[in-house]
């Protein structure tokens, strides 16, 4: 695997880095489609995983590591691509299935490197078993738990920075 990990300038916003590296999921029908199906509170999916790919991207920078910002930003968009309404009764272990299913769609629509997959497999941890493998992995993995605690609490992540976001990818 090569190593694309590196540090963002100064001069780029966070915004500007999910826009930039996550144009072709965010551009796709699918994750456009992701915006019917609710996630938490009342957050749609799309928003979600935009808000989880700009806390990224956020956190990754205050740490002053090198990062595949590539991987980080599409992984955090793709994390939760199940592309259902998990509400409904026969989703019921949702929590534990969906990761997989997420993973697998995401991979039938684009070229998914193994950071990408490693992100998708295992946001969920620790409710699934295996811990993130990269360090693109564990950041998104903190960045979903801090927008699903807010999202579930109402007081959505999701604000005027990622609703520009996703205004620039309808």
């Amino acid at each position: 695997m090569r190593n694309n990990r590196k540090r963002i300038s100064k001069k780029v916003s966070n915004k500007r880095a999910v826009s930039h590296y996550g144009a072709d999921v965010l551009d796709s029908d699918g994750h456009k489609k992701c915006h019917k199906y609710i996630q938490h509170g009342d957050t749609s999916v799309r928003q979600h995983t935009t808000s989880v790919a700009y806390v990224s991207v956020a956190l990754a920078r205050k740490t002053h590591l090198k990062y595949d910002y590539s991987a980080l930003v599409r992984g955090a968009l793709l994390h939760d691509y199940f592309l259902y309404d998990w509400h409904e009764p026969h989703h019921g272990l949702h929590g534990y299935t969906h990761a997989s299913k997420a993973l697998q769609n995401a991979a039938e629509e684009f070229s998914i490197s193994p950071i990408e997959a490693d992100v998708i497999k295992k946001h969920m941890w620790p409710l699934n078993i295996n811990p993130p493998r990269y360090r693109e992995a564990f950041i998104i993995m903190l960045a979903d738990k801090i927008c699903s605690v807010k999202e579930a609490f109402g007081k959505p992540i999701y604000n005027q920075k990622v609703e520009e976001i996703l205004d620039e990818h309808k």
